[in-house]
């Protein structure tokens, strides 16, 4: 990912607010990772290897697009066994969005999701 920044408007402000994408990536991961059925994120979108990140890498598991005023999100994660991927992807997006769209004001356009794996570890 690229260290870009995005210009927040706001009307009758000292001055300009900028988010770097990164900091959207961490919120969109750890919102991510607080849903039940989540095992945790993929730092590997392209290559066979899939790495599990700990909590300081979460960024390298999204990639963030974003236009004028808007954010699209897309994210790889691990589901834990005997969860039900539809209703955990659902609750992802539900969580992601409403955690970026809070802390950033960005509206998200969309959030793609890829299942990449089952952990079938016992904690």
């Amino acid at each position: 990912m690229d260290r870009q920044t995005f210009k927040i408007h706001e009307k009758d402000k000292v001055g300009e607010v900028h988010i770097a994408d990164e900091v959207i990536a961490i919120i969109t991961g750890l919102a991510a990772t607080e849903v039940e059925g989540v095992a945790g994120m993929v730092g590997n979108f392209t290559g066979g290897l899939v790495e599990m990140l700990g909590k300081k890498n979460l960024a390298k598991g999204v990639i963030v697009e974003v236009g004028e005023q808007d954010v699209s999100l897309e994210l790889s994660i691990i589901v834990e066994f005997g969860s039900s991927i539809p209703e955990v992807t659902e609750k992802v997006q539900q969580k992601v969005k409403s955690a970026v769209e809070t802390m950033t004001g960005l509206e998200v356009e969309e959030i793609n999701i890829r299942v990449a794996g089952v952990n079938v570890e016992k904690k």
